[in-house]
């Protein structure tokens, strides 16, 4: 007796209430699998089903018996399919979400050649600072730097730590001066991020790990980063980003750190992507990429 297509066969007339009906979906006999069950029992020493002239019922052995089943079968079509696609290339459609930031100023460092690698792959982008919902919007991977994950039945895993700093332009210090302290900062304007929950209160941490929780004064608040890089490179005020967003102005000096010795709390880029028994080549192709390009620091 063949083990896993008696298992198989258990399954379906359980799941379609009949041996007529299983059979019938088999494009078998009523006879064939009716036997097959009772070769099961015999194997088991127990009996797993009793049938009436009407329906099939499961006793507790068979329903204890099912459910080993599923759960078997189902790893079983997992492993073959995972070993199956573990051979192919990636290929089709790779839906990524990414913060707008991000998809602005980071992809075009690593994207092309991760295209170039795997050239049946076809990128849809998905932009957007609202925390999508992966499954609902069929999203494949979310990259997303943050500091906070909500809780969720979704993997995420962190691929690199972000940096967070103040900067200012230099017409900005030239006109209103240097902050010197944590508490000066109250006497100069904050460019804050409205999808913030308190975009005005910085927590600031020294080197001596003294900490301090400031509360800035805001000229200008906008739910885009990229509009807040502008209007900080532009001389509106101060303004607190992620260091991938203002590292090629700090390079060629459109912004200046502010308080370098104070430290904002970092936040992590992760990739987020629904939980799977396996990973399709083209999901596992990025992650691999990804994982290896954070490995060193970038920003």
């Amino acid at each position: 007796m063949d083990p896993f297509s008696a298992m198989q066969t258990f399954r379906r007339v359980v799941d379609l209430g009949s041996f007529s009906a299983a059979a019938s979906q088999a494009g078998v006999s009523h006879t064939v699998l009716s036997r097959q069950v009772k070769h099961l029992e015999r194997h088991l020493g127990t009996q797993l089903l009793t049938r009436t002239t009407r329906r099939l019922h499961l006793t507790e052995a068979g329903a204890l018996f099912y459910r080993h089943c599923v759960q078997i079968l189902e790893q079983m079509q997992a492993m073959t399919l995972e070993l199956s696609e573990h051979q192919q290339q990636p290929s089709g459609t790779l839906r990524l979400g990414v913060a707008t930031a991000f998809g602005e100023l980071e992809l075009g460092r690593w994207l092309p050649d991760f295209i170039e690698r795997h050239p049946l792959l076809q990128i849809e982008l998905n932009c957007s600072d609202r925390f999508v919902d992966l499954l609902e919007e069929e999203i494949d991977v979310c990259l997303r730097v943050t500091d906070h994950l909500p809780d969720s039945s979704l993997v995420a895993r962190r691929l690199a730590s972000s940096e967070v700093l103040l900067v200012a332009a230099p017409r900005y210090v030239e006109r209103h001066g240097m902050p010197t302290t944590p508490e000066e900062l109250a006497n100069h304007p904050l460019l804050g991020y409205s999808q913030l929950l308190h975009p005005q209160r910085l927590q600031l941490t020294g080197a001596d790990g003294e900490q301090r929780g400031i509360l800035m004064p805001r000229r200008l608040s906008a739910n885009s980063p990229m509009a807040l890089r502008a209007a900080a490179i532009g001389g509106l005020g101060i303004a607190s980003f992620d260091r991938f967003i203002v590292h090629d102005a700090l390079q060629d000096g459109r912004l200046v750190p502010v308080l370098e010795n104070w430290k904002l709390p970092a936040r992590s880029l992760y990739a987020v992507y629904p939980q799977s028994r396996y990973l399709a080549p083209k999901v596992r192709a990025l992650l691999e990429y990804v994982q290896g390009y954070y490995a060193q620091p970038r920003w």
